[in-house]
């Protein structure tokens, strides 16, 4: 009994430490230009993402260090600023920098942090990929041997595609670029799609999930940075 106790109270202690946030230096909003913004008293390094806390009514929001200038810290925001002025609390993020990875992935929408945007459940956070990954030897790269079928005779045809090839889709506004990409999408012969609507208006990102992407969501992965 004595030691059954004694595993729950520490089973207890274990979450309650896990639970704290860690001891972090907090800096200050100094300087804003357009979107980008300059903070003081902080410690980090580049591509560390800081939480920006605005002294007046108004939402956090994350930015990244992208850079250092008379002992500044320059910051990119990564989402929607609002209330920003000078003063604004700063405070760098203790977290590995990773994305969410494996089949969790799978038929879901993300925003550009990993985090759902369809109202589904929060990711599995052990199935993680770090963002700092060092990029395959270009000499242990496989070579472009295989056509890939991309289910649109026209392109198939004409502009024959490979495996491991890249193809740019260069148009006008309004002339099919986003339904092209869900036909694609629809009926290439792959395992897995990942699409990323960057700058994609954000009244048409429903339209392309529902429309254009349709079943093939089930096997996709989209990210969205409208």
């Amino acid at each position: 009994m004595s030691q059954a106790f004694d595993g729950q109270f520490l089973d207890r202690c274990l979450e309650r430490v896990r639970a704290l946030e860690p001891l972090g230096v907090e800096g200050r909003i100094c300087s804003a230009v357009g979107p980008v913004l300059e903070a003081v008293g902080i410690h980090a390094r580049l591509g560390s993402v800081c939480r920006v806390d605005p002294e007046r009514p108004g939402r956090p929001f994350a930015a990244e260090v992208v850079g250092f200038r008379d002992g500044r810290f320059v910051l990119m925001p990564l989402e929607a600023q609002a209330g920003v002025e000078p003063g604004a609390k700063v405070r760098p993020v203790h977290r590995a920098e990773t994305a969410p990875a494996g089949d969790t992935c799978l038929g879901r929408v993300l925003d550009g942090l990993g985090r759902p945007l369809d109202g589904g459940l929060p990711l599995d956070a052990a199935q993680t990929t770090p963002l700092g990954r060092a990029p395959e030897p270009a000499l242990g790269r496989r070579r472009v041997e295989r056509p890939l079928d991309l289910g649109i005779r026209a392109i198939n045809g004409l502009l024959t595609a490979g495996e491991g090839t890249r193809l740019g889709v260069f148009a006008g506004s309004g002339v099919g670029k986003s339904t092209l990409l869900g036909q694609i999408a629809r009926h290439t012969r792959a395992d897995v799609n990942v699409v990323g609507l960057i700058g994609e208006r954000g009244r048409e990102v429903r339209e392309f999930v529902e429309r254009d992407l349709g079943p093939a969501l089930a096997r996709s992965v989209v990210v969205v940075a409208t």
